[in-house]
């Protein structure tokens, strides 16, 4: 069996109160000297949504081998599943609530449900269920001996924009990145025209360097999908648009 390139760990633990230490600590102690990446732990408490984006901005980028532990539960302890996925060869680790969804839309991938210890504790199974099988994976032990085949993984999309009968693509926003830009559905192929947000139009530019100090521009980023940034400030400040608003965007085509 070959050892993971490494195990990486996406959280909503933050880094403040010893959560991800102890998770850290059954992974060196199980699996020593597997490098351990820390990607974020920043994710907004209980926010599968935003946990899901940004495993699908990474799960690939890493070397095939990798295993991926993500831990963002809001129902932990509940009758929701653990799985871990074979995919693209990269092994993911988690719980079965949609942030495993990047990895499941690959024509190989494989999913197993993992048995959970009666004596793990309910409100922590990052560290008592998903680091213990990270750990087992990155030693190379295969899904299969982990877990039993499942089915029923949750599967979440990013939702498609609609266009209306004027020829409007009307989309919404995903996301807002710590620079305040404006992350939507709208893709690279939807870029023609001006795209208006919050009743603002912003025109479309390659980069965020083409737009003036100040100025409210769309451009496509590095993850394909359109954004609203201000240049040298937040849209979303700018804007008053808060995540989870309901949003309306439309680009001309």
């Amino acid at each position: 069996m070959s050892s993971a390139a490494a195990i990486t760990l996406l959280t909503d633990f933050g880094t403040a109160d010893g959560y991800v230490a102890e998770l850290k600590g059954v992974l060196v102690s199980l699996a020593p000297g597997i490098p351990i990446v820390d990607l974020s732990h920043d994710i907004p408490p209980q926010d599968i949504a935003m946990a899901r984006l940004t495993v699908a901005r990474y799960w690939r980028r890493f070397p095939a081998g990798t295993v991926h532990m993500i831990v963002v539960d809001p129902g932990v302890g509940t009758s929701r599943a653990a799985i871990a996925i074979a995919s693209e060869g990269r092994l993911l680790v988690g719980p079965d609530n949609g942030v495993l969804s990047p990895a499941l839309f690959s024509l190989d991938a494989r999913v197993v449900q993992l048995p959970i210890d009666p004596a793990a504790s309910a409100t922590f199974h990052g560290r008592d269920v998903f680091a213990p099988v990270a750990a087992r994976l990155a030693l190379g032990e295969s899904i299969e001996r982990i877990g039993e085949p499942y089915t029923e993984a949750v599967r979440l999309r990013t939702p498609p924009p609609r266009r209306d009968a004027h020829g409007l693509l009307h989309g919404e926003v995903l996301a807002l990145d710590r620079f305040g830009n404006i992350i939507t559905n709208l893709m690279t192929r939807d870029t023609v025209g001006m795209v208006k947000i919050a009743g603002r139009a912003a025109r479309l530019v390659h980069t965020y360097g083409d737009a003036a100090t100040g100025e409210l521009v769309a451009l496509v980023g590095s993850s394909g999908f359109v954004e609203i940034a201000v240049r040298e400030g937040s849209a979303a400040a700018a804007l008053g648009i808060s995540r989870g608003d309901t949003v309306v965007l439309s680009a001309a085509s």
